[in-house]
């Protein structure tokens, strides 16, 4: 019913910028929140951010001033701009979409991660 498709991430310097890329595409149903969570080595998933339909953002504290989430201009499309990177920033990051049939979730479906490493 939703697929997950994410680009993006790979290796940068402490300090420097990435963007991760995430669409969505929904069959018989409508995707509502995307967002974005990581899994550092070993560790459960962190939420990272996450976005709604009418653009309302939620951060982990931690990464406030540091990521941004927002949406594309195509549909069920968001990014994720990381800047000033830091070697914690260091994880797979997965991107998700909730969907149900009409305002309320009915599911979430997730992207097959990528990797960000920030290493000198």
């Amino acid at each position: 019913q939703v697929q997950v498709v994410q680009s993006g991430g790979g290796l940068a310097r402490p300090g420097g910028s990435l963007r991760l890329s995430c669409t969505g595409s929904a069959t018989g149903v409508r995707i509502t929140t995307m967002g974005w969570y990581r899994r550092p080595s070993g560790n459960a998933d962190d939420l990272v951010a996450t976005i709604t339909t009418t653009g309302g953002t939620k951060y982990a504290e931690s990464l406030k001033g540091r990521f941004t989430i927002f949406r594309g201009s195509a549909e069920n499309t968001v990014f994720l701009q990381m800047n000033n990177l830091k070697p914690e920033d260091t994880a797979v990051y997965y991107c998700n979409a909730d969907y149900g049939a009409g305002f309320d979730v009915q599911g979430r479906s997730w992207g097959q991660g990528t990797q960000v490493t920030v290493s000198p």
